[in-house]
C-alpha cells in the first residue's frame, strides 16, 4: 500500500469571456500544486468548469489527505457550478455511504449531535478565495455589509459540507480587493507559508 500522501486541488473558477478569465485562480492553483509537489504529495486535480464524474470525485476525496478548493467569490459565494458539483459529489458520497451514513443523531443516544455521522475523519479541507471585497470589510462590527463577520463566517456554506462528513476545516486563505487596491503579488508569495502552517508541513 502506498504511503505517499495525496492532495486534491479543486478549481471552481467560472469563465466570463472578456471579464473574468480565471488567470488569478489558476495562479493560486498552480502555486499550491508546486508547494505540494515539493513536499512529495501526489497531486489529484479537478477543474470543475472542464467537467467531472461525481463518482470519480468521491474516490478522489477518499484518496486525498488534504482537499483545497480554489474559488473566486461571485456574489458572496462560490460560482454556481460549484454548488452543482457539491450537490452531485456529496449526494454520491451519501448514497454510497462512503462520505457518511447518516447525520449523526440516534434515537438510542440523544447526546449525539447533528453533523457527527461522517466517515472522512483525518482529512483536512481549506478554501483559498479571491475577493473584490477589501480585507477591512471583515471582522469589524462597524462595517455595513458583513457586520463583524469573518471570512470563515461567510464561507460556512462551503465548509459545512466537509465538516458534516467528518473533515477538519483549517483556516482559509484569501486574496482581497483584487480589482482595486489588493496585493496580488504579495498574496501569491505568501500562500506557501500559509499552506505550510495550516497543514503542519
Amino acid at each position: 500500500m502506498s504511503t505517499t500522501k495525496k492532495v486534491l486541488l479543486i478549481n471552481t473558477h467560472l469563465t466570463y469571456p472578456n471579464w473574468s478569465e480565471g488567470k488569478l485562480n489558476d495562479s493560486f492553483h498552480q502555486k499550491a500544486k508546486e508547494f505540494f509537489e515539493v513536499n512529495n504529495f501526489e497531486i489529484l486535480e479537478t477543474k470543475v468548469e472542464d467537467g467531472y464524474d461525481a463518482n470519480e470525485e468521491v474516490e478522489k476525496h477518499l484518496e486525498a489527505d488534504i482537499i483545497i478548493l480554489q474559488t473566486p467569490i461571485n456574489w458572496f459565494g462560490a460560482p454556481w457550478i460549484y454548488k452543482k458539483y457539491a450537490d452531485e459529489v456529496f449526494n454520491s458520497g451519501l448514497m454510497s455511504k462512503k462520505f457518511l451514513s447518516d447525520d449523526g443523531r440516534t434515537r438510542e443516544d440523544p447526546t449525539r449531535q447533528y453533523g457527527t455521522g461522517g466517515h472522512l475523519q483525518g482529512k483536512k479541507f481549506m478554501v483559498s478565495a479571491t475577493w473584490n471585497a477589501p480585507k477591512a470589510s471583515f471582522d469589524d462590527v462597524n462595517q455595513v455589509l458583513f457586520q463583524g463577520r469573518s471570512t470563515a463566517d461567510v464561507l460556512i456554506q462551503i465548509t459545512s459540507n466537509y465538516r458534516f462528513c467528518g473533515v477538519d476545516v483549517v483556516a482559509d486563505y484569501n486574496c482581497f480587493d483584487i480589482f482595486k487596491d489588493g496585493d496580488i503579488v504579495g498574496d501569491l508569495e505568501n500562500y506557501p507559508a500559509h499552506l505550510k502552517t495550516v497543514f503542519g508541513l
